[in-house]
């Protein structure tokens, strides 16, 4: 398994589709800020619309799909002149808002995706406050196929929906995360996105052992640059120095083995690469904001709330 489907795992995401607008007017859709283990997704079929957030206004048109990976409230406008949509809302796997007005069409799926704390906290805090790709331009075929695909679902809603849906939006988020490119200036493409295939080699030899001793000359050797000029590729490709994302992968699988694994904490802090238990300690509180203890109780607790067993996981695990 290649290192960024293995780390996406790690997170157990699930995608929901929780709304498809048809708007014809002048609309704006606010959206709050979710809550932690939650992070939005908007997906244009048809027509085009904006994307106001704090600091910046997104354009986004068919085939576009935008990320936002710290799940920040934003409000998604459409249409022109005075005329307000009116709307109304129905259906039973996710809700239908159509906007009744004069203008161009919009057709937009809304979603999230909820993960669990720990890898898919790491995981989208190493990715780009905004993911913005189109998959129009990136993956023509595959994308009309997709989204071709999510469309009949939506327009024929029956048994299974909701699940069909729910596979269809992982798979979206898989061709983002390969496929996206910079689009704002203060902006850096997600490190899943990168096309180096040397830096690539490197990346699956840290995923794939995390508990080695790696150094910058093995990981150059790897990748077959020299060490500067492998640092200055990696650190570009990735917008972290080498030690930083070697850290948070091993934090992945740590918190992964910590919740769904009886490993005791010393144990998995030899397995992702620490000589003792409290040097993992230490690094996991800075990444996770808790210690190993207390993460595994609360994940614990948490996954015996919602009636799961001790050795329930979730698909992907």
């Amino acid at each position: 398994m290649d290192a960024i489907s293995r780390l996406v795992r790690l997170a157990h995401l699930e995608g929901t589709l929780d709304t498809r607008c048809l708007f014809t007017g002048r609309t704006a859709v606010s959206h709050p800020d979710l809550p932690a283990g939650e992070v939005p997704f908007h997906l244009v079929l048809e027509g085009e619309c904006s994307l106001e957030l704090v600091d910046r206004t997104v354009q986004l048109v068919a085939g576009d799909i935008v990320l936002l990976s710290r799940g920040q409230a934003h409000t998604v406008h459409s249409g022109a002149g005075t005329e307000p949509g009116i709307l109304r809302q129905n259906g039973a796997a996710f809700t239908t808002a159509q906007a009744v007005g004069s203008g161009d069409l919009l057709d937009l799926f809304c979603g999230h995706y909820t993960f669990r704390p720990g890898a898919g906290d790491i995981l989208f805090a190493t990715l780009p406050e905004v993911v913005h790709v189109n998959l129009g331009a990136q993956a023509s075929e595959h994308a009309r196929a997709l989204t071709a695909l999510m469309r009949y679902e939506a327009d024929n809603e029956g048994h299974g929906t909701a699940v069909i849906l729910s596979s269809l939006c992982d798979v979206l988020l898989a061709m983002a995360l390969r496929h996206s490119p910079q689009r704002h200036p203060t902006d850096r493409a997600p490190w899943t996105a990168i096309d180096d295939m040397r830096i690539q080699t490197a990346i699956d030899a840290l995923v794939h052992d995390p508990g080695h001793e790696w150094t910058i000359a093995e990981l150059a050797e790897i990748a077959a640059m020299s060490r500067a000029t492998f640092i200055r590729h990696f650190t570009r490709g990735t917008g972290m120095s080498v030690g930083v994302f070697l850290t948070k992968v091993r934090m992945m699988i740590a918190a992964d083995l910590l919740t769904n694994t009886d490993q005791s904490i010393g144990s998995i802090a030899a397995t992702v690469g620490f000589s003792s238990e409290s040097s993992f300690g230490r690094v996991f509180r800075l990444t996770t904001a808790t210690t190993p203890a207390r993460f595994r109780r609360e994940t614990a607790r948490r996954r015996q709330s919602r009636g799961e067993r001790p050795d329930d996981k979730l698909p992907g695990g």
